[in-house]
């Protein structure tokens, strides 16, 4: 193959590792960057969330409390809170500063497999094996909709950047 130095030099970018983040005690399931780009929420087998700094790879925070392990995460638009969706069959939603615990969302009958914010921050949609999504008030924890429809598992939801619109 014939390779000039565009292949070389895009080769090395692709292969930058800038830091390891290690800590977890398995699997690594999601990670999501803070809206500034300064932390990291990663999401374990283990039955936690870690946030990291970006730019040491320090560890800032685990986040403890579900039941099983922790399979989406997200952080709110202000960076200010962190969603979590676990096998527990709850999302949980923290102080992404302290990493105290400020609300579980139940309601799922089935294990949480994607979480996501709206762009406002009101509003929070999971995605779960129970072949639903729900919106939560992010506020209050209150559940406002449940979306059925689907055959099979909800693995992935997110908002339209509007907020007015849920895949």
């Amino acid at each position: 193959a014939n390779r000039n130095f565009e292949w070389y030099y895009w080769q090395r970018q692709a292969h930058l590792e800038l830091k390891t983040l290690r800590g977890h005690l398995a699997s690594v399931l999601s990670a999501a960057f803070s809206p500034d780009g300064q932390r990291i929420v990663t999401g374990s087998w283990d039955q936690t969330a870690k946030v990291w700094d970006s730019a040491s790879g320090k560890e800032l925070l685990t986040l403890k409390g579900h039941g099983s392990e922790v399979r989406s995460v997200a952080f709110s638009p202000d960076g200010q809170r962190i969603v979590t969706g676990s096998d527990d069959q709850t999302a949980k939603v923290w102080d992404s500063a302290s990493g105290k615990e400020l609300l579980t969302l139940k309601g799922h009958g089935s294990p949480v497999l994607s979480v996501a914010f709206s762009p406002d921050g009101q509003r929070i949609v999971t995605g779960s094996e129970d072949q639903t999504a729900k919106v939560w008030d992010s506020a209050s924890g209150k559940e406002l909709l449940t979306l059925k429809g689907h055959g099979s598992d909800v693995r992935s939801v997110a908002f339209s950047p509007d907020g007015q619109r849920i895949v």
